[in-house]
C-alpha cells in the first residue's frame, strides 16, 4: 500500500512539474509575442512621424519661397495626417494639424527673400515642428498609442 501512495505521491509531482513548465514557456512566449508587436508598432509610428516631418519640412520651403492656391502638393501631407489618426494620440494629431495650417499659411503669404528667411530662422519662427517633435516623443516614449 506505501508502494502504491509513493508511486502515486511521484507521479503527481511529475505532473505538476510539467504543468509548471508548460505554463512557464506559455507566460514567456506569450510575453514575447507581445513585446515585438510593441516593437513593430512602435517602428511603423516612428516611421510615418518620419515621413510626416520630411514631407512637411519639403512643403514649407518650398513655401517660403511660392505663392500659390494650389492644394495639390499638401496632398501626400494630408495622407499622412490621415494614417495618424488611426492610431495616434490626440496631441500629435493636434500638432499635425498645426504644421498643416503653418503650411497653407506660409504658402498664401508673400514669397520671402533670404533675408527674411535668415531672420526668420535667427528668430526661431521657423521652428514649426517643435510641438509635433514634442508630442511624437511623449507617445513614442509610452510605447503604446494614445488614444
Amino acid at each position: 500500500m506505501n508502494a502504491y501512495i509513493s508511486a502515486l505521491i511521484g507521479l503527481a509531482g511529475v505532473a505538476i512539474g510539467s504543468l509548471t513548465s508548460f505554463a512557464t514557456t506559455w507566460i514567456t512566449q506569450e510575453f514575447q509575442v507581445k513585446a515585438r508587436h510593441r516593437e513593430v508598432e512602435i517602428a511603423k509610428r516612428e516611421k510615418l512621424f518620419s515621413d510626416f516631418i520630411t514631407e512637411a519640412t519639403r512643403l514649407y520651403g518650398d513655401a517660403i519661397s511660392h505663392q500659390k492656391d494650389d492644394v495639390s502638393d499638401l496632398v501626400l501631407l494630408y495622407a499622412l495626417v490621415a494614417q495618424m489618426r488611426l492610431f495616434s494620440s490626440r496631441p500629435v494629431l493636434d500638432a499635425a494639424e498645426l504644421v498643416m495650417d503653418r503650411i497653407v499659411e506660409t504658402y498664401l503669404a508673400p514669397n520671402r527673400s533670404l533675408s527674411e528667411i535668415k531672420d526668420l530662422a535667427r528668430s526661431g519662427a521657423m521652428n514649426f515642428l517643435l510641438e509635433f517633435g514634442e508630442a511624437c516623443r511623449e507617445e513614442l516614449a509610452a510605447g503604446r498609442p494614445g488614444r
